[in-house]
């Protein structure tokens, strides 16, 4: 299995006796983490917390002009520029996209990666998705839950003595089951900084998926870094807003009818019932910084 990954935060908080939570976010392709998890992560690492992402593989299809070898291993340098934006560790595994399946074998691979981390929430896609690689990852995360507990499970990593609490990234697909999220998270302080994690897959941001969304002739020059910022933050700003006003009755729960209407950029997460129960007082512990 091979993968990159920061050598930063390699102590457990909790080990530390810091208190420090453990972060674990899954996502199928590098830049996955990012879209829908990238400013709660800058808060919980703003607040001393350790967090990983995690590609489940190299991305190596999300191109439509190169691929193999150059573009997994320019992918997986983008993804580290995306994680030293908030100081993070990023991990990429070396499975090829667009054929990621819920196998034994990456079973394996994801309940050695929750073991090895010892993560106090798992954070992932919900199992159904226009991708299959995301879809996958989804399944994955689910069929590692409680069986991370089970010694004879990979019996040479050491079991975990707890299941970890999981939850599902936001997304707006309605069928089978729409999201329905537990807590909502403002990212209006840290915006700026998920823009610029997105901003570091150059590959993605400014070349595949404008070609694939017929738009690559409106992307600013390579070497404009500040007009290509500007033009990627006038694409992706919309869906964060977006997000709030989906959210807005959660984000008013959570942080009261004032702050709550005036939020205008959110991140969104569901609890799954395959990780350990999550209650309020739970979620508070998890995500110090909202309310």
């Amino acid at each position: 299995m091979a993968q990159n990954a920061t050598a930063a935060g390699e102590s457990s908080g909790r080990r530390a006796g810091t208190g420090a939570l453990r972060i674990l976010v899954f996502g199928a392709h590098p830049d996955d983490c990012e879209s829908r998890a990238g400013g709660t992560a800058a808060l919980w690492a703003a607040a001393g917390h350790r967090v990983r992402f995690v590609s489940l593989t190299n991305g190596v299809t999300g191109h439509h002009a190169i691929g193999g070898l150059e573009l997994a291993r320019r992918r997986a340098a983008e993804a580290q520029a995306a994680a030293a934006v908030i100081g993070i560790e990023y991990v990429v595994l070396d499975n090829p996209s667009g054929a990621l399946e819920a196998s034994l074998e990456r079973r394996r691979e994801v309940i050695r990666l929750m073991r090895e981390f010892q993560p106090d929430l798992v954070l992932g896609p919900r199992p159904w998705d226009y991708h299959p690689d995301h879809r996958y990852t989804g399944v994955l995360i689910q069929d590692a839950a409680y069986v991370v507990t089970v010694p004879n499970n990979e019996p040479l990593t050491p079991h975990l003595e707890r299941n970890p609490h999981i939850m599902y990234v936001h997304d707006t697909f309605r069928k089978p089951l729409p999201f329905a999220p537990d807590i909502a998270v403002a990212i209006d302080d840290v915006v700026a900084q998920k823009l610029r994690m997105l901003h570091a897959h150059t590959s993605q941001m400014y070349e595949w998926l404008p070609y694939n969304a017929g738009v690559l002739d409106e992307v600013p020059p390579t070497g404009d870094e500040a007009a290509r910022l500007q033009w990627l933050s006038a694409r992706r700003l919309p869906a964060f807003a977006a997000a709030a006003d989906r959210y807005r009755d959660v984000l008013i729960r959570w942080y009261g009818p004032e702050r709550g209407n005036a939020v205008r950029y959110a991140e969104a997460f569901e609890a799954c019932e395959y990780g350990a129960f999550l209650d309020e007082p739970r979620l508070r512990r998890l995500f110090p910084f909202v309310g």
